[in-house]
């Protein structure tokens, strides 16, 4: 068992941030010893989840749903799973974006390290897209890419 301090500090969240996932019902096995929370190991796991589904997107109310479903036991499973493949397909896309603002960076990286060697942006701007080097292109093209 482990205290709110404990949890905080493993996790690196608030002490205010855990009373609220309790407060909100993500936690509703929890037990108290004169008031005092105690963490187990569901607890620990359900926060884990808690933490990914929240660092996907996802928000509490979605979570709390989520936790509700597991309560209610096995007949839920098709709901949780549909919720984590929603989850999934919405990081993917996010990923995705974020490759093409990756590979803009790189790209552009590339050419202003080239137009500073150069003077000029003259000699760099020839090179496109064609003569850029290959994973270079590569980088241009993701990020040009509809």
């Amino acid at each position: 068992m482990y205290t709110i301090g404990q949890v905080s500090k493993m996790f690196g969240l608030p002490v205010s941030t855990l009373r609220y996932y309790d407060k909100q019902g993500l936690f509703p096995e929890m037990e108290r010893v004169s008031g005092i929370r105690k963490f187990s190991d569901t607890e620990m796991e359900a926060l884990r989840v808690i933490e990914c589904l929240k660092k996907s997107g996802l928000e509490i109310k979605d979570i709390k749903q989520f936790m509700d479903w597991c309560v209610e036991g096995a007949s839920t499973y098709p709901q949780r799973k549909a919720l984590f493949e929603k989850q999934k397909e919405t990081l993917e896309a996010k990923i995705t974006h974020m490759n093409k603002v990756l590979d803009m960076l790189k790209f552009k990286c590339w050419y202003y390290e080239q137009a500073m060697r150069d003077g000029s942006e003259d000699r760099v701007q020839s090179f496109i897209p064609d003569g850029l080097p290959e994973d270079v292109r590569r980088a241009y093209e993701n990020a040009h890419h509809e």
